[in-house]
């Protein structure tokens, strides 16, 4: 619950830095909930054990780290202070995850195996929170260019195995990868070929749980709409009752 709780708070920091740029929160909820709006392909995939759990800090938040680490010093404030927080959260959440993994890596032989299903699940998946490859990324350039991203996709995914392997490695867990070896001329570890068919799939809405994913933020949407309203109506009237107050001095 507290990692849910910690997940909306991270999405709160990014809608309030996209609203310095004029944008409303409520037109972004509502590109969202339509299917207009893009969101990272990791929330499509179900969890299915409590390995999961550990799985997703692991790796997810440790690819999210990854990602997000050079954005803390882009050229967009409001972004990178976002930013900033985002990734002091998201290290704790990285460093439970792993002790979780290693709890299960060290405990019974079906523990083990539990911990070794959810990476198998889990590790391609986190290589393509990193997006496609570079010759296929539409906004990289343009990013690039205004100092918003300071690697490529590519790149950032390279440091992201290089960092993970020797994890794996401490946890006596295999990545399923049989094309994974270091590559001693070039300092770094070459990995097998990323399902990319998989990846498109999942980004135009046709992935495991897009569906349902999305219908779930739509119910609460709108069920929550009378919340949103009476919130408003409040502070229509307690300014109301200010200036008269101040009228009245």
């Amino acid at each position: 619950l507290a990692k849910v709780q910690d997940e909306g708070g991270h999405g709160l920091y990014l809608y309030s830095a996209a609203e310095t740029l004029g944008v409303s929160r409520k037109q972004m909820t509502e590109e969202l909930v339509s299917g207009k709006a893009k969101y990272s392909s990791i929330f499509n995939y179900p969890t299915q054990t409590w390995a999961d759990i550990g799985a997703i800090g692991w790796l997810v938040d440790g690819a999210a780290i990854m990602n997000q680490v050079p954005l803390c010093r882009c050229s967009y404030g409001p972004y990178a202070r976002a930013m900033i927080r985002v990734c002091k959260e998201e290290s704790f959440h990285q460093r439970q995850g792993y002790e979780i993994m290693l709890k299960l890596a060290e405990g019974s032989p079906a523990q083990k195996e539990m911990a070794q299903d959810a990476l198998n699940r889990w590790w391609w998946p986190s290589l393509m929170m990193f997006g496609p490859p570079d010759g296929e990324s539409e906004h990289s350039d343009q990013s690039t260019r205004w100092k918003i991203k300071r690697f490529t996709n590519d790149e950032l995914r390279q440091k992201f195995v290089d960092a993970t392997v020797p994890q794996a490695q401490r946890l006596g867990l295999f990545l399923p990868d049989p094309a994974l070896a270091w590559n001693e001329v070039e300092g770094r570890y070459d990995y097998g070929e990323i399902d990319w068919e998989e990846f498109w799939a999942v980004v135009k809405g046709h992935g495991p749980l897009n569906k349902a994913r999305v219908a779930a933020r739509k119910k609460a949407w709108e069920e929550g709409a009378w919340v949103r309203e009476a919130a408003l109506a409040h502070a229509k009237k307690r300014a109301a009752r200010q200036t008269a107050a101040i009228a009245a001095e």
